[in-house]
């Protein structure tokens, strides 16, 4: 079963995700109201409404998660160095660094995640870890766990998607957890029908579907999948066979 301090990891990560994405809304409501009625001469859309912005925001939201740290700060620092240049009017050709940006990306991502004794490449197969840290950005993964003694783990979805398998596998006793953040992407986990499932997830322009075959009735110690985190303009599936 996952720890306290695992359970309070989760938690703080979800729960600052949705304050970032609170605060988003917020600002952003601001600032439509200022622009409707004229109270500031700037022309905010114009720097708001941006793929920069976009990059700003997806990296604040992921921040929290330790899979997705780097590629975070990164794509903050992408985001905040091309909106500066839009600002000041900086004599740059953005599409000239566009690529080059993203390669820098996606080293520097590999770089520190290597570092990481916990961190897993993306895989595509049979797995026996008891937690999963799945991370796909631009791309995706299938993985099928066979652990005996699973306990949750972490499910990140950026412009990419994955496929969770645990059919074959066995939830520790009590209570487990695993958070999931979509973002334009999506995740499709494949549950046993003997699991109890409870789902906490806050859907924002996106969907959450349970397509599994439940039976009417689970024995009082049916083991428990507690499922949380955040689903913004994607999807989240829920199937069994």
């Amino acid at each position: 079963m996952i720890n306290q301090m695992d359970k309070q990891e989760i938690r703080t990560g979800t729960n600052y995700s949705k304050l970032v994405l609170g605060l988003i809304f917020v600002a952003l409501a601001v600032l439509l109201i200022v622009d409707n009625f004229n109270i500031c001469p700037i022309y905010w859309g114009r720097y708001i409404f941006t793929w920069q912005t976009l990059l700003i925001a997806i990296g604040l939201i992921i921040l929290p998660n330790p899979g997705s740290r780097t590629t975070g700060l990164v794509l903050i620092a992408i985001g905040a160095f091309f909106l500066t240049a839009k600002f000041y009017h900086f004599p740059i050709s953005i599409w000239k660094l566009f690529w080059p940006s993203i390669i820098l990306l996606v080293g520097l991502s590999l770089i520190f995640s290597s570092r990481r004794s916990h961190w897993h490449p993306l895989r595509k197969g049979e797995v026996n870890d008891d937690l999963i840290d799945d991370v796909s950005i631009f791309g995706g993964s299938e993985q099928k766990f066979t652990s005996k003694q699973f306990r949750g783990g972490k499910i990140t979805n950026i412009f990419g998607g994955s496929t969770i398998d645990l059919t074959d596998a066995n939830l520790e006793p009590g209570l487990n957890l695993i958070e999931v953040l979509c973002i334009f992407g999506g995740s499709k986990l494949i549950i046993p029908t003997s699991w109890r499932i409870k789902v906490e997830v806050t859907s924002i322009f996106g969907g959450v579907s349970d397509k599994r075959k439940i039976p009417s009735e689970l024995p009082e110690d049916a083991p428990e999948l507690v499922i949380r985190g955040l689903v913004l303009f994607g999807g989240l599936e829920f199937k069994s066979f």
